[in-house]
């Protein structure tokens, strides 16, 4: 193996990306300010559900500064936000698919839902005409209530009959319901996965202009995936030719899924630009973005779990009802069941399994993607289900996991997956060990002394990563490819620039991107600078989401260096006087086997540049390559995770005392950026279990949690001195990187260890999230 780089694969190196952050030097939409800049304001709707009967903007129209005023009348034309995903219901017809308009045409469907835009010289003079606006509400019942959404009197939309979007199964249905009723123990549980609102640090943006001369419109936008922006708007909304658009998504703080979609805002920003001619800018104020970013989770499940009596896994049934909001989003369709029900086999061989999911609209913020999208909600039923089922028949929770564990790679899921690699007892076995699973009867008996409750919770999750390959995910019914790309363009001094279709808003790609392009070619990070989020300078690119950015998009660099490097040898070979086949690559140099010859790579590059120093007639001039990747299939991560939680059963208070997480993601590249995704995602996923929840009154539809005053976010005296370890790992057999991926990790495995953790201490047998004090201490009383 060479000596180590300054990118050498496995280093902690410091995020490269961080000096500009940290000294505000970073990028945002909103620190964009074009030429003659204009500022756009929505009116939204105050009513969950309700007809306009009338609207006038003539007053408004005549404030100072006014420049335009749009509403539902100017985009009656115009196609609606596409849902990316076509979900087929059991009898093979296809999904209810309203139309989801850039401005409301007729009616409303939220709290926040656009009804106008109103553009102006400056931000406050777009609010005060906004104010102006008059519309007359004809208000209709609302449905809020997941659970009871198909029992509802009024329909969210009329062409959707009882409010069900779908109603879809995967497994076998027989096999379960037969195993299920022979088995010698069935475990049953009814539960709620609360609705999460998105808080990343940078709301949503957006700054559209358009070119009279060139007929070009240019985004700018906060966003996750500008080549997906860009297709779905010009495509299936606007009708612009694609080739007449550029998103740009410059430094974004934060999405956690819920910039990935396509929204009305930018769509009727980009309209607007043409019309007024001049750049429109809208910045979400917090406020706002609680009413419209999707929201996530919202699901309401029954699951039945049955096993011999020796605790062996016999069959799961899950039955799960998923919010969708008041609209399809990009991917909503898709979370629920394709990144859901496919993984509630979770890290056990259970032979039978059938899921049937019945998704609903309801008059509240559209759902889609948000940290984990799926997986969570899959790892929540699974493992809720399994430590439940541990108390029901006196086995410990770990031993009860390692009776079930799938055992034998590659595996194929009764669920549609197959594991290609894992070792799922090596990283449960040592988290018990950083977890002194040994020491917790003494820190239980000093609890109790103090008049507190103590408990111990697991969790053994898996998630499906690198969100491809394209043939599967297509015939799930996916609208779109799910390949990613990488281009490589080597300069005649040896500098290097990579342009890639994975998007960074976080993840540090600048860091492990240079790093992996460092190794494979043997130059110092410092030469290589990495490009990404611009339309106009990358390749057609899927963007990042499902922790896929280095198993796709890393592997998509991996091929184009390849494809340097062959031809970087048959130049070296010209200039050593070579065969192509007898030259090798390594530590930055090209080489003869078992000679002395040897040409340095930036010599290379240089002749690559000078087409009469090699032979051109067989060779094109440059260095420059590029590549797509669609992977054969998804990258299994998985991991344990123990939750050690005190309770004051007099209040309810739950402190949790030790977190520990032990994953295999594979192998790793940058040690240190992998820990601080983990952090991340533990303090999200705790967030989940203790603290947030998306709440609408039952009967008005407002939204109850609208600010940080109703929304409690984590902080950090919420949160302990997590113990994080990436176990040595079982590296991905089908991408070159060996990766599997990290980003939703901590998101996924730390709310059942949670709750398992409460359960434990409380000795009861459900306690929902999130658990706030309130819910604890009546837990507390009704096991007292």
């Amino acid at each position: 193996m060479n000596a180590p780089t300054p990118g050498f694969i496995g280093q902690s190196v410091e995020r490269r990306e961080d000096g500009r952050f940290l000294t505000g030097r970073g990028q945002y939409t909103d620190d964009i300010t074009l030429q003659h800049q204009s500022y756009g304001v929505f009116l939204r709707s105050p009513y969950a559900h309700a007809h306009i009967k009338s609207l006038s903007t003539s007053e408004a129209a005549k404030a100072p500064g006014v420049l335009g005023i749009f509403t539902g009348e100017h985009f009656k034309a115009v196609g609606g936000l596409p849902c990316g995903w076509l979900i087929n219901n059991i009898d093979g017809t296809p999904m209810k698919e309203p139309k989801h308009p850039v401005l409301a045409d007729g009616k409303v469907r939220y709290v926040g839902d656009r009804v106008a835009l109103v553009v102006a010289d400056t931000v406050e003079q777009a609010k005060a005409a906004a104010a102006l606006i008059e519309v007359e509400y004809d208000e209709l019942q609302a449905v809020v209530d997941t659970a009871t959404a198909t029992a509802a009197k009024a329909n969210v939309h009329d062409d959707a009959p009882g409010n069900q979007c779908y109603l879809w199964s995967i497994g076998d249905g027989d096999g379960t319901a037969a195993a299920i009723k022979g088995a010698a123990h069935v475990t049953t549980l009814s539960f709620r996965n609360n609705r999460l609102i998105p808080n990343a640090i940078e709301p949503r943006a957006a700054n559209a202009s358009y070119n009279p001369n060139s007929e070009e419109y240019t985004l700018y936008v906060a966003n996750q995936n500008p080549h997906v922006e860009r297709l779905l708007m010009c495509a299936f909304v606007l009708g612009i030719p694609e080739h007449k658009m550029r998103v740009v998504a410059p430094d974004v703080g934060g999405g956690f899924g819920s910039k990935i979609f396509l929204y009305g805002e930018e769509t009727a920003l980009v309209w607007a630009s043409k019309q007024i001619g001049r750049p429109i800018k809208w910045t979400a104020e917090r406020g706002e973005a609680f009413l419209s970013d999707a929201h996530g989770r919202d699901h309401v499940t029954t699951a039945e779990l049955a096993m011999d009596k020796d605790g062996k896994f016999l069959a799961l049934r899950v039955n799960t009802i998923a919010n969708m909001g008041a609209y399809l989003s990009t991917f909503s369709t898709a979370v629920p069941t394709i990144l859901y029900a496919t993984l509630l086999a979770g890290q056990y061989a259970t032979p039978k399994i059938h899921v049937t999911v019945q998704a609903v609209f309801t008059n509240t913020a559209p759902v889609d993607a948000y940290r984990g999208a799926g997986r969570p909600e899959a790892t929540y039923v699974v493992e809720r289900m399994v430590e439940t089922a541990a108390k029901e028949l006196g086995i410990d929770p770990a031993e009860i996991r390692r009776r079930n564990f799938v055992k034998t790679f590659p595996y194929a899921t009764p669920v549609g997956l197959t594991y290609d690699t894992g070792d799922y007892d090596a990283t449960l076995r040592r988290a018990i060990e950083l977890a002194d699973v040994a020491g917790f009867a003494a820190r239980k008996a000093a609890s109790e002394a103090k008049g507190l409750k103590r408990g111990l919770g697991y969790s053994a999750y898996i998630e499906a990563c690198g969100i491809a390959p394209s043939s599967v995910a297509g015939a799930l019914g996916a609208r779109a490819g799910l390949f990613e790309a990488g281009e490589v363009r080597v300069h005649p001094t040896g500098k290097v620039t990579v342009f890639t279709g994975s998007h960074s808003h976080g993840q540090g790609h600048e860091t492990t991107f240079a790093q992996v392009v460092a190794d494979k070619l043997g130059i110092p990070m410092e030469d290589i600078s990495i490009e990404h989020g611009d339309t106009g300078k990358v390749l057609f690119g899927m963007g990042t989401y499902g922790s896929r950015s280095l198993a796709v998009g890393g592997t998509a660099i991996v091929k184009a260096i390849d494809k340097i490097i062959a031809k970087g040898k048959k130049i070296a070979a010209h200039l050593m006087e070579a065969a192509d086949s007898d030259v090798i690559f390594e530590g930055g140099q090209f080489k003869v086997a078992g000679t002395d010859k040897a040409v340095p790579f930036a010599q290379v590059s240089l002749t690559a540049y000078v087409p009469h120093n090699f032979p051109h007639d067989k060779l094109e001039p440059g260095l420059n390559e590029n590549a797509f990747y669609d992977p054969s299939n998804f990258t299994y991560p998985a991991g344990s995770y123990i939750c050690e939680v005190e309770i004051d059963p007099a209040t309810g208070k739950t402190r949790i005392e030790r977190m520990t997480a032990c994953d295999d993601f594979g192998n790793v590249i940058n040690p240190m950026i992998v820990e601080g995704q983990v952090h991340g995602g533990l303090a999200q996923g705790i967030g989940q279990a203790l603290l947030e929840h998306g709440v609408y009154d039952s009967e008005s539809g407002q939204l109850l949690t609208g600010s940080y005053m109703d929304y409690a976010m984590p902080r950090a005296d919420d949160l302990p001195s997590f113990t994080v370890e990436t176990a040595k790992g079982t590296p991905c057999t089908h991408n070159p990187l060996g990766v599997k991926g990290c980003g939703e990790a901590g998101a996924i495995g730390s709310p059942p260890a949670v709750i398992n953790a409460i359960c434990n201490a409380l000795g009861v047998k459900d306690v929902p999230m999130p658990a706030t004090p309130f819910t604890v201490w009546k837990a507390a009383r009704s096991a007292a």
